[in-house]
């Protein structure tokens, strides 16, 4: 490991902090003990959120500098940390002796290879009897972790480790925003959306020095976790179920139209609006997230857009409206027809049923043209 040559630390060990006193000195100490070991120019930033029990003065007067986070919350103290550090690699790790701060050697050869982003895996390093609950370890990381590895392909086996490191510019570009929990899968997200170099080591994960019970919170950190994966993947929040939706329903219409019995025949064009309008939530959503910077720009959109242009859209909105309102128009004949009495409900609903599912969809495609236009506005 060669030291690079720079007037601010080569590395940071940034740990985020709330009422650590009884680990905080232990976590400190090996950080900088691995420094004066491998001789390498690096700084410990305690990430303090607001902690009573005197972990502050732990910090300052085991040489550690403190930098004051207002905000509450995992994520907030992780930015607040991370825009302050001076390291040009920062390396993340809870305050709890969870993680061994004495061996980082993994993680910073792999940042000084061009890595952006080095993950550790505690299903690979090992985890300690008692470090992981089971639910934690055979249930919430397992799902998780393959859940945001099927929605953003990246080859992390951990997605919620807590000690991680990464080279500062690279993740500051990405501009993570929550403020919770999620912040860690936030950050693999992000870096696969923008092809970062990723890389994972192994690592142990050790019981928790702390006698008192974990910030983390189980079914509502992992809620939040699985909202965040959700909420930045479209296509398998929307796209996907609307695209399955419509075609069960078009294919359940066409059935029912060339056959006898047609009542059903209300569910599966219900299920072609449905549809319909859970794929074009899927463009709104990707379409607004470009538009303000949150995930990087993808082009077959913009080309698909571009091609789905407003006036084309009125074009194919006008047509579905014209054609239910003809329809329309043909079974209020044929009601008129009969001296406006009973019908066969076999003979109409096959025209009243598409007809309105016409009416619908074309309304639903002019308003979405006009809308996906007004977002198009910020992106000129």
């Amino acid at each position: 490991m060669q030291e690079i040559a720079s007037e601010k630390p080569l590395v940071t060990v940034l740990m985020p902090c709330l009422n650590e006193a009884e680990t905080l000195g232990t976590c400190i100490t090996k950080a900088k003990n691995y420094f004066l070991r491998h001789d390498i120019d690096g700084e410990v930033l305690i990430a303090d959120n607001g902690s009573t029990d005197g972990s502050q003065e732990i910090a300052i007067r085991l040489g550690a500098r403190i930098v004051h986070i207002q905000e509450k919350g995992y994520g907030n103290a992780l930015r607040g940390g991370i825009a302050n550090a001076e390291g040009r690699y920062i390396i993340i790790g809870d305050a709890d002796d969870s993680y061994d701060f004495s061996d980082l050697t993994l993680f910073i050869n792999k940042l000084l290879e061009g890595y952006e982003l080095v993950m550790g895996n505690r299903f690979k390093g090992g985890i300690k009897k008692g470090a992981m609950p089971p639910l934690h370890r055979y249930l919430g990381n397992p799902v998780l972790t393959w859940i945001g590895r099927l929605f953003f392909p990246n080859p992390c086996g951990d997605f919620h480790c807590g000690l991680r490191g990464f080279r500062k510019d690279a993740i500051e570009s990405l501009n993570l925003r929550t403020t919770g929990m999620e912040f860690a899968s936030e950050m693999v997200v992000k870096a696969s959306l923008y092809k970062m170099q990723i890389a994972e080591v192994p690592t142990i994960l050790y019981p928790d020095g702390r006698n008192r019970s974990p910030h983390l919170r189980s079914w509502r950190d992992g809620w939040r976790h699985l909202r965040f994966l959700l909420l930045f993947s479209p296509r398998w929040l929307f796209l996907y179920p609307g695209m399955i939706l419509m075609m069960a329903g078009l294919l359940t219409a066409i059935i029912l139209l060339s056959g006898t019995k047609v009542h059903s025949l209300i569910y599966s064009t219900t299920a072609i609006v449905i549809g319909f309008q859970t794929v074009v939530f899927s463009i709104f959503t990707k379409a607004f997230a470009m538009a303000e910077g949150l995930i990087p720009d993808d082009y077959r959109l913009k080309k698909l857009l571009h091609f789905l242009n407003l006036e084309k859209g009125l074009i194919c909105g006008i047509f579905l409206i014209f054609m239910g309102f003809m329809g329309s128009i043909y079974a209020l004949k044929m009601w008129e027809s009969n001296s406006f009495g009973s019908l066969n409900p076999s003979q109409t609903m096959r025209i009243v049923i598409p007809s309105v599912t016409c009416l619908a969809l074309g309304f639903q495609v002019i308003f979405s043209s006009f809308f996906l236009s007004i977002l198009a506005l910020k992106r000129g």
